[in-house]
């Protein structure tokens, strides 16, 4: 295979994904950066704001607007820390979650789960090695576009 398909299939497959995941928001009626993030949540758990800022590299002021709007739609609700009311936990609420997206998401673990069975172990390694490593590229990317360093 060519580097330039190569190159080529590994874009578009980002940008299907991406297209993907803006339809199954769209269908729940969120943006696309809405279901990401509650995505952090559920797989996280319970998290501060300001934790949930970190990770997802958004301002707080932003995080904000993502859990004033997920709250609307009643997917989290906040939870206010006795000991100190300025530290609020978002907690995802993993029923309706899971009523919005159960149905869609196991229709495509189905249909994944048959596209992994049908290779073989040493190719699995090999795409599983592409894909850790495409991680820590973007990753190391990240980091050093939100430090401000040199790229």
């Amino acid at each position: 295979m060519e580097i330039t398909n190569f190159k080529k299939t590994t874009r578009k497959y980002f940008e299907t994904a991406l297209n993907m995941h803006e339809a199954i928001a769209k269908k729940a009626s969120l943006t696309g950066t809405d279901h990401k993030y509650l995505g952090y949540l559920i797989e996280n758990g319970e998290m501060s704001a300001g934790d949930l800022a970190k990770i997802s590299g958004l301002t707080t002021g932003a995080i904000t607007g993502v859990i004033d709007r997920l709250e609307k739609n009643k997917l989290v609700k906040r939870k206010f820390l006795p000991a100190d009311r300025r530290k609020v936990m978002i907690v995802p609420n993993l029923e309706k979650a899971n009523q919005l997206f159960a149905p869609i998401f196991k229709k495509l673990q189905k249909d994944t789960d048959l596209l992994i069975s049908s290779f073989s172990s040493r190719e699995l390694e090999v795409v599983h090695r592409y894909f850790e490593s495409a991680i820590g590229i973007m990753e190391k990317m990240s980091k050093n576009l939100q430090e401000k360093n040199e790229i």
